[in-house]
């Protein structure tokens, strides 16, 4: 079972102002639990022409949002796929922040919430516990500075 997020502003109008709107919409679509659609508004920012890092953060960002997708729909080894996946490309991003996203708070998050399907060799043989998503909540600029 996955919880919902609470709602609340998780970005300011300068995020706004930053960030493509596909960005943007894709982080509205995962804290409101639609990981299909988030992955769907990272995906066309993705396939459109962005710099190599920021390719790898969106593909990672959708990976994530896949597994939770997965899950919806009583996929948990498929979910375990992209979970890894997605750790990965942020293990080769190598970054803290990135598009104002705090990634270890981000990572963490998401290990909380899906460390358990590493727990046995195949994780459809054990039931899915209770779950809480990650919250993707962007930094403000002042918080990135140094």
């Amino acid at each position: 079972m996955i919880s919902m997020p609470a709602s609340s502003p998780h970005y300011t109008e300068e995020h706004i102002l930053a960030y493509p709107v596909e960005y943007i919409a894709g982080i509205d679509l995962y804290n409101a639990a639609e990981y299909h659609a988030a992955h769907d508004a990272w995906e066309e920012l993705w396939m459109g022409p962005v710099a190599p890092d920021e390719k790898l953060f969106l593909q990672a960002m959708i990976q994530s949002a896949v597994a939770f997708h997965h899950l919806q729909i009583g996929r948990p080894g498929a979910a375990r796929q992209m979970y890894l996946a997605a750790k990965e490309k942020f293990a080769r991003l190598n970054q803290n922040v990135f598009m104002s996203l705090d990634l270890a708070n981000y990572q963490s998050q998401l290990d909380r919430a899906l460390s358990w399907l590493l727990s046995v060799p195949d994780p459809r043989e054990i039931e899915q516990p209770q779950i809480e998503p990650p919250l993707i909540s962007l930094q403000t600029f002042s918080e990135q500075r140094p």
